[in-house]
């Protein structure tokens, strides 16, 4: 399944799950797409969730009832925070005419939420597949219709 888009010169197509991301430029135009890897972004080490935190979710107490209280999902943070990084380091100073986002569509959630205005006025088209793991060439394939 290939998305309808064209793909101007210079447009920007970031590449994203909540490990890895690459920022790709087209160097081609729209009908001869050459993406160009312009940086690679990894995420912190992420340890197992039985490393991080307590041992235990806390309890909460209101007069005689004590309830409990739910466990920090502390991946799910993790990935929040990456993508708060990842759009801070892409569009920190930068300004794209055309941008693409590729991630699986949890992770294209997050990245939306920490978009500037500036930034999403130029997203052209989001895709909500996870490519990070295939090389530029296939990640092209997935980008041109047909």
């Amino acid at each position: 399944m290939s998305p309808s888009i064209r793909i101007p010169y210079g447009t920007w197509v970031v590449v994203a799950d909540a490990r890895k991301a690459l920022q790709l430029s087209n160097e081609g135009d729209e009908h001869n797409l050459d993406l160009r890897v312009q940086r690679t972004i990894n995420a912190p080490a992420n340890e197992r969730t039985s490393s991080q935190g307590s041992d235990r979710p806390g309890r909460a107490f209101s007069g005689s009832r004590r309830s409990a209280v739910d466990q920090t999902d502390w991946h799910q943070l993790a990935e929040s925070q990456f993508a708060a990084s990842l759009v801070k380091t892409l569009f920190g100073k930068e300004q794209p005419h055309a941008l693409i986002l590729v991630a699986p569509p949890a992770f294209l959630a997050e990245l939306r939420k920490h978009l500037p205005e500036r930034v999403k006025s130029a997203v052209i088209a989001e895709i909500d597949k996870d490519l990070t793991h295939l090389p530029v060439t296939e990640i092209e394939r997935h980008l041109l219709p047909g």
